[in-house]
């Protein structure tokens, strides 16, 4: 085990920079968002702390990558920008959504309301769910592990042409049946073209049963399948949308749309950019961002950090449907979104820190 520990002055300089605008603009904003953001150099931070690597196969330590701080994405002339016409995510579900009592319309209003609270200020918009067959893609049957996979590279191509011109700023497409790139690939969890924003991103192998003998997605006999046969996919076993699927279906999507902005993976401190290379990894990540890739959203989004944490972690999502929705969609709902919410107002009521007030009641 392993900690990334890196000194009060790297932190600051990553978080503020040395360039005299940067620190003007950091200076601009509010002393409530300061003082939030000033905690990631703040020796012992219990809010924001540093990364621990449990073994050599994690991500920091099999994919060296260089660090990104503020100054290196404001000035990075590759990342997509938003614009007044061209600010809206879009998300295209595709195949079935979960062998489970929770509709795909309740998942996916979870998924719109959680990314909404995340990237604040902009609107997602939830296409209507398509199957496999709609999409033209190449498929087939996975030789290790005996499940259907979908080929990542036809569903970018057919992301592309289903992309709204008129506002959306990025496309994502999202699915319960397993992706692979290319004949020669095993798997891989998702693919994205940030320059033309869009990326799919599968959540099968979320399924806590999924590397498991008896995984019900395995097929019973493999065999070599007609390329434009989709009948395999009716009735195709996808996992019960439960409340740790959606937890890390919402850990999942945020980090690949904040790729798409233009952040880089996270090595500051703990933070849901973090790279991950396997599942125990991913669930270690916290569900929101360090300050560093905080104020890179905020100069990408412009939203006011403080009213974003409300949104985030005070308001109750999906409070203003009817009582026989919040019933029916409450356990699901809670136990994923909770563990943030109640990391959060815990940290406040111990530690009684100096911006309590302008945060909880500005």
């Amino acid at each position: 085990m392993k900690i990334i520990k890196h000194s009060e002055q790297v932190l600051k300089t990553a978080l503020i920079s040395k360039n005299t605008q940067l620190v003007k603009l950091y200076e601009n904003l509010e002393s409530s968002e300061k003082c939030l953001l000033n905690e990631a150099f703040q020796p012992n931070s219990v809010l924001f702390r540093p990364i621990t690597l449990h073994s050599e196969s994690d991500w920091i330590s099999s994919h060296p990558e260089p660090t990104q701080d503020f100054e290196q994405f404001y000035n990075d002339p590759c990342r997509s920008r938003l614009t007044s016409q061209k600010n809206a995510i879009y998300v295209q579900p595709i195949g079935s959504f979960g062998d489970t009592k929770v509709s795909t319309e309740d998942y996916m209003k979870w998924l719109k309301d959680y990314c909404e609270a995340f990237y604040y200020g902009l609107s997602v918009k939830i296409l209507e769910p398509i199957p496999v067959s709609h999409t033209g893609c190449g498929f087939r049957v996975n030789e290790y592990t005996c499940n259907l996979q979908i080929h990542a590279g036809d569903l970018l191509k057919y992301l592309k042409k289903k992309k709204p011109k008129e506002d959306a700023f990025c496309i994502v497409g999202i699915t319960m049946i397993d992706l692979y790139p290319r004949e020669s690939w095993n798997f891989v969890f998702g693919q994205a073209s940030l320059t033309e924003g869009m990326g799919i991103f599968s959540f099968a192998r979320y399924d806590s049963d999924f590397y498991s003998a008896s995984y019900k997605g395995r097929l019973q006999s493999v065999k070599k399948l007609p390329s434009a046969d989709y009948s395999i996919f009716d009735g195709y076993y996808t996992p019960a949308i439960n409340s740790m699927l959606l937890l890390r279906s919402c850990k999942t999507l945020t980090h690949e749309i904040g790729h798409i902005f233009g952040l880089h993976h996270c090595q500051w401190l703990q933070c849901v950019m973090q790279g991950s290379n396997h599942l125990e990894e991913s669930d270690r990540r916290p569900l929101d961002l360090c300050p560093i890739c905080l104020r890179k959203l905020q100069s990408a989004v412009g939203f006011h950090i403080v009213e974003r944490y409300q949104i985030l972690y005070m308001d109750d999502i999906g409070s203003n449907e009817p009582d026989n929705y919040k019933r029916s969609t409450v356990t699901c709902q809670n136990d994923a979104l909770i563990i943030a919410q109640s990391t959060v107002v815990h940290i406040l009521q111990e530690h009684q820190f100096s911006f309590k007030n302008s945060l909880l009641y500005r």
